[in-house]
């Protein structure tokens, strides 16, 4: 993987399932609804660089439980993916198995496929998915939230996977 927008070099979405570096499958865990209403104010509450510039976007790995396991920032929403999956490759944390990835804004078709890479199954953007979004997250059993607020969102794919 590399920090492009993840469509270069990709003939069709069915080209990344051919290099995807870890086994996927439907996910028997669950999120609850109620940790996703909270999801974007703890995502916020910990954004500490975005507090003094209102300028950065922001990712977070979360548990199933919504614990915050990891934060990162950057101007550029992929930067901060990609910020995200160097640290999992740092600490030997990938696949990132039963974990919830946070976005800070609208959830683009490139960061669904670096998610998909990384082994992520839910996805929770505070900002709303691009079709090819949702798309890309049906093909690889990606639950997709969006639009998400502290007493609704929207699910895009999978819903069976939120309690």
């Amino acid at each position: 993987m590399n920090s492009s927008c993840g469509v270069c070099g990709k003939a069709s979405i069915e080209s990344l399932e051919s290099i995807c570096p870890f086994p996927q499958s439907k996910s028997t865990e669950k999120l609850a609804k109620n940790i996703v209403f909270n999801l974007p104010n703890k995502l916020r509450g910990q954004q500490a660089v975005f507090e003094h510039t209102g300028g950065l976007h922001a990712v977070g790995l979360f548990d199933l439980e919504g614990n915050l396991l990891q934060l990162k920032e950057d101007v550029g929403r992929h930067n901060a993916l990609d910020k995200l999956i160097g640290w999992g490759l740092n600490h030997e944390a990938l696949p990132f198995i039963n974990r919830v990835l946070v976005l800070s804004g609208r959830a683009s078709f490139e960061l669904i496929q670096k998610a998909y890479m990384a082994g992520i199954q839910f996805i929770v953007a505070i900002g709303a998915p691009s079709s090819l979004a949702v798309e890309t997250a049906e093909k690889f059993n990606i639950c997709l939230v969006g639009f998400t607020k502290e007493h609704s969102f929207n699910i895009y794919t999978n819903s069976e996977y939120i309690l």
